[in-house]
């Protein structure tokens, strides 16, 4: 294993000091289980065994807390009660629920040990566990993110429905008299030995009255009918249909429409603003000063935009660089002392490592977060209580930030939670609801539905943050010797907590991940460090986070000195692995592609590249070929191991919707800025793969990790160094920026 590095001691401390200062208040209070939310109100005649079961005599219903971004969550939240509650999925209602601390997010600190997720020593374990119990006592945060949905769930929800299973059996017996030891279930009943079913919701009465049954044995996983076998998601049919009600699609009697205008510097006043013209517009209603902007509400959506469009406004200069390109003098700067953020990981000694030296910059650039369903929230207030009806990340700090406007209670204000038409990170955020619960407490009574435009969406996005990397690598006889990376970039977790109300103390790791935590075991001279400042323009976690830009610099770097050295890419990434699961995907990917028999034709080139991100290690493979128009791609391939795969067939498309992904966005995407301002406003200047480019891509997955990952984010790091890499093998020019367009031409 690597050295812990100064960032994991640091959060020892930190966690240490916690304990001393009363935050934790013992194993048994870590792992005591938060109250039922479900029995508040529950109707006679119904049960709920734990927050995520219920059953009445009409229906079945099955929480699946995780918001659902696109990614197949609630699918497979339902599939692990499913599986041990012995239902078929469409024998069941699935709901998102309603937001409570007895859903908070057991694996969402994992990432925050301090350790390589790869670690799964004792005490790496131990400070995880430790975390998560301090976490749970001191924040319970309801979060879904970093990959995490699959982990945080994959043992509890399996619990849950064994324990509701159990117990509906229990009641079965007392109902029946046969022994318990003699039923069994299935399809959603009990089954008597005669073979007489008693359905599950003919038991709910019976079964509230009896305490849950708990410490049930979990399936051996030769016995799922659900778990890893290929199916359709629950929800395809109405995504299919265009039934699926997403925030944007939600209507209520007497609804209005509004939208917003604010300074697109982000973060600058607005000075003055002169909406006489908008007024007398179609439609307009009322026209609104919010923090930071106006607000126009209208009778429809269109109306409510084209007024705000017509409104003068006099703003006020961005609290940032205005130029993009003092954005990147910046960050040369930062490579000092003063601006340390962690010397994450030290083996060896890069300074004294023998071998002829390979050196690089390397840059990725801001980019926003353009998910297809823009920025909205409906907002019902009334002096008795709020209604929100929004998809979002982070439930329960929506509903306190909007008792924070309306002055209620945060008991009395109610997020119902709904289907998001892609975030990618965007909806961690919450202005949008603020600025929605702004108007909405202003007009109290009427349901106001904020959305964005296209255009505000992508001014007052919080891109990912901007990333310069400096590396020196070593070679000699053939062989790497040497790497030392330094990576220099924005503070994005202290600019996020920070708009939460939060503070983050300590280094901040995603200014290394998927650099520092790189498995490559028998490489025996590697130093990461990070640099950080928050002075540039106010970013956000986006899908990846620290990954995306860190692997491109790390895979990059290494994939310019093994060329120098005259080694082959996958062998030599195979030689300084040293961990036998990444090895196996290394392997995996060279065999899917025939890496040492592929004959390949003129022009044409290959790249690999490894990423490591939440806990996967992903390895892709792309083909390209040299043509007179341009670069065009053949071929990819990727491998990673997840652990268990939950859903083979969403797990392929999140391999193949992910390789697009980081594919489109490090050939085409890219936020600069020009007087404060983001200059890419729509889809136009902003684009991802399009269908012609996109080419055919062939996934494998292994199952030889020891714990259960998540899969939302890691296929999207190694994709632009494995692109860079066959460029480079294609054409011998070197890529070390992104976007590739400004560089090379794409067919």
């Amino acid at each position: 294993m690597p050295s812990i590095g100064k960032i994991a001691r640091r959060t020892f401390l930190i966690g240490s000091a916690a304990v001393v200062g009363g935050v934790a208040f013992g194993v048994y209070a870590a792992r005591r289980p938060f109250d039922n939310p479900n029995l508040d109100g529950l109707p006679d005649g119904s049960a709920s065994f734990n927050p995520w079961v219920i059953v009445d005599n009409q229906k079945i219903t099955l929480i699946a807390s995780h918001a659902d971004k696109g990614q197949g969550i609630f699918s497979a939240q339902a599939a692990l009660i499913a599986e041990e509650l012995d239902v078929d999925l469409d024998q069941v209602d699935i709901s998102f629920g309603a937001p409570d601390k007895a859903y908070y997010n057991r694996a969402a600190t994992d990432a925050m040990a301090g350790y390589p997720m790869y670690d799964n020593s004792p005490l790496a374990q131990g400070v995880r566990g430790f975390l998560g119990g301090v976490g749970k006592l001191a924040l319970p945060m309801m979060i879904t993110g970093g990959s995490s949905a699959i982990p945080d769930s994959y043992d509890k929800l399996r619990h849950a429905g064994a324990t509701a299973r159990e117990t509906l059996k229990l009641a079965a017996s007392q109902q029946s008299g046969v022994p318990v030891d003699q039923l069994r279930t299935a399809h959603g009943a009990v089954i008597m030995p005669d073979g007489t079913e008693l359905a599950y919701t003919a038991l709910a009465g019976l079964a509230a009255k009896i305490e849950p049954v708990t410490g049930v044995s979990l399936r051996d996983p030769k016995d799922w009918t659900i778990i890893g076998k290929p199916r359709q998601r629950v929800d395809m049919v109405a995504k299919s249909t265009g039934t699926l009600t997403y925030g944007i699609d939600f209507r209520t009697e007497g609804m209005l429409h509004a939208t917003v205008k604010m300074n697109p510097r982000q973060g600058g006043a607005m000075r003055s603003y002169d909406a006489s013209a908008a007024s007398d517009m179609p439609g307009v209603i009322e026209i609104l000063e919010i923090t930071g902007g106006v607000a126009v509400v209208a009778n429809n959506t269109w109306r409510a935009i084209q007024a705000a469009n017509a409104i003068e406004f006099d703003w006020g200069d961005a609290p940032y660089p205005a130029e993009q390109d003092q954005h990147w003098q910046h960050l040369a700067g930062m490579f000092n002392d003063q601006h340390l953020n962690a010397e994450a990981r030290v083996e060896g000694d890069v300074d004294a490592a023998e071998g002829q030296e390979v050196a690089g910059e390397y840059r990725s650039p801001y980019i926003a977060h353009a998910p297809l369903e823009p920025l909205n929230a409906t907002i019902l207030v009334t002096d008795e209580r709020v209604d929100i009806w929004t998809g979002h990340q982070v439930q329960m700090m929506v509903e306190q930030k909007v008792a924070d406007i309306t002055g209620h209670d945060v008991d009395n204000v109610h997020l119902h939670n709904m289907f998001i038409g892609g975030s990618f990170g965007h909806r961690l955020e919450f202005e949008f609801v603020k600025q929605a619960a702004e108007i909405a407490n202003r007009m109290r009574g009427t349901p106001i539905q904020m959305t964005y435009s296209r255009e505000e969406d992508f001014a007052h996005d919080f891109p990912r943050h901007i990333t310069m990397g400096r590396g020196v690598a070593k070679h000699k006889d053939g062989r790497v010797t040497s790497l030392d990376v330094q990576i220099a970039g924005q503070s994005v977790m202290r600019s996020q907590m920070g708009r939460m109300g939060l503070s983050l103390p300590g280094p901040d790791a995603q200014l290394h991940e998927g650099a520092w935590d790189a498995p490559m075991f028998n490489l025996p001279n590697l130093r990461v460090r990070s640099y950080r400042t928050e002075a540039l323009a106010p970013v956000s976690s986006w899908r990846a986070v620290g990954a995306g830009p860190n692997v491109f610099i790390y895979e990059t770097l290494l994939d310019e000195v093994i060329h120098a050295a005259g080694a082959d890419p996958l062998e030599e990434r195979i030689r300084l692995m040293g961990h036998d699961v990444s090895v196996k995907v290394l392997e995996a990917v060279g065999d899917m592609c025939s890496w040492n028999g592929a004959q390949l034709g003129e022009g044409k080139g290959r790249g690999v590249a490894y990423g490591f991100a939440f806990g996967v290690a992903v390895a892709t493979v792309v083909e390209v070929t040299n043509t007179d128009a341009g670069i065009r791609l053949d071929h990819v391939w990727l491998a990673a191991d997840v652990g268990k795969v939950i859903d083979p067939v969403n797990l392929e498309n999140l391999a193949q919707g992910g390789t697009v992904f980081g594919l489109g966005h490090a050939i085409n995407c890219e936020i600069t800025y020009s007087d404060g301002m983001a200059e890419q406003d729509n889809y136009h200047a902003h684009e991802g793969m399009r269908m012609w480019q996109c080419p055919p891509i062939e996934f494998r997955a292994l199952e030889n990790n020891p714990q259960i990952r998540g899969f939302g984010e890691p296929p999207i790091p190694p994709s632009a160094p494995a692109l860079g890499n066959a460029i480079f093998a294609a054409t011998g020019q070197r890529i070390r920026e992104m976007p590739f367009y400004n560089h090379i031409d794409f067919v």
